[in-house]
């Protein structure tokens, strides 16, 4: 008895590699069918009656492809509209998975088998697209910070000809040139990213609370709310702490230990923007990060170790601001702990759970078999 139907899908920029596979009850994934189709409307039409035609019994199917740059976007909202479950993966997380497989050689078709093995066997969150204010907002923020690299380049260029042996006029003259054209793209970026924030006025409250943190401007938190689509489908702190790379993780095996660091396997447009505020945060003094950051100086006298803390603190009170639309305030972070340490007493009064907070663990998803409602949000 066939499980699941999963459909792994390898996308270009002009076609995308399809092939579907389907898992039984013994855990046994075989493919079914395998078809190339065109990256443009028509061959998502083509691709949905394919997948259709091969479908002969009541069961879940679900959708399974890599992030690649903007190519899969199109494909992935047409099939999320259709009604599809579609799982949107990591480039590396699906290396490391058909490695792990034993799939040594590479092209479409065979990485388009590994998707759909992967989506078959494992139980993947399942995307959703941003919202129409937040995309929008994404591309104005990344346009900015790539504007910015450019122009970083180009001043690096500008002064080590100043070291030059000969000065060549035509030159100076361009990099001049095109510095000014960038820092007047950029001007027009950061009024146009002012007027979209303002554009929607629910939205224009909550960053306006959070604009009350000093050290916090608007185009760090514009960047935040663009790459996390407002915080839309993060539940906790823990999954957006993830997400943004500074979780921790431990390197011990018997009597080795390793470095505990954070993993930085997340969005780095974050963790890069949250860089300068946990700085001007410490130099303004403001309270709670300030506390923070001599509290884990002291321990281990790394500046930079204790920054990260202050972004990653920094981060979670953002998060919570924009969720409870609250401002800050210096006992901010004191009155969100006491709130959940007063929730979590309340629920393990309810279910009557006797353990500490820190021993809690997260319940493992399990296949849906039966219900699409069951697939979890990223």
């Amino acid at each position: 008895m066939n499980l699941k139907y999963s459909v792994g899908l390898d996308v270009s920029s002009k076609k995308i590699n399809a092939c579907m596979s389907c898992i039984d009850e013994k855990q046994k994934v075989v493919v079914k069918s395998s078809t190339v189709i065109s990256n443009n409307k028509k061959g998502f039409k083509t691709l949905q009656d394919w997948v259709l035609k091969h479908v002969r019994e009541n069961i879940p199917v679900v959708v399974c492809m890599e992030a690649t740059g903007i190519y899969h976007e199109n494909c992935a909202y047409y099939l999320f509209e259709k009604g599809f479950s579609v799982s949107i993966i990591l480039p590396n997380k699906a290396k490391k998975y058909l490695e792990a497989v034993g799939l040594k050689s590479k092209n479409d078709s065979i990485d388009a088998k590994g998707l759909s093995q992967m989506g078959a066997e494992q139980c993947l969150d399942t995307w959703q697209p941003m919202g129409t204010f937040f995309y929008e907002l994404r591309l104005y923020t990344r346009q900015h910070q790539n504007v910015t690299e450019l122009k970083t380049v180009l001043k690096n260029q500008f002064d080590a000809l100043n070291f030059a042996m000969h000065q060549v006029d035509p030159v100076t003259n361009q990099l001049k040139e095109t510095i000014i054209l960038f820092d007047k793209q950029l001007k027009e970026l950061e009024k146009v990213i002012n007027n979209h924030i303002k554009s929607d006025a629910k939205i224009a409250e909550r960053v306006a609370n959070i604009l009350e943190i000093k050290g916090i401007g608007i185009l760090t938190l514009a960047t935040i709310l663009a790459e996390t689509n407002g915080f839309e489908l993060f539940n906790n702190y823990k999954q957006l702490v993830s997400y943004a790379g500074y979780d921790v993780i431990e390197a011990q095996s018997g009597s080795r230990i390793g470095k505990t660091k954070i993993s930085k396997k997340g969005n780095s447009r974050i963790r890069r923007a949250m860089h300068m505020p946990s700085l001007v945060v410490i130099k303004c003094e403001v309270k709670p990060f300030k506390e923070l950051f001599e509290r884990t100086y002291n321990k281990h006298g790394i500046k930079m170790k204790s920054y990260v803390a202050v972004q990653k603190k920094l981060l979670m009170i953002i998060y919570y601001m924009w969720k409870k639309n609250e401002r800050f305030e210096p006992n901010y972070i004191k009155s969100i702990q006491e709130k959940e340490q007063k929730s979590f007493s309340l629920f393990a009064f309810e279910k009557g759970i006797k353990n500490s907070p820190n021993k809690i663990e997260a319940a493992q998803g399990k296949h849906p078999v039966n219900d699409h409602s069951k697939f979890p949000l990223c």
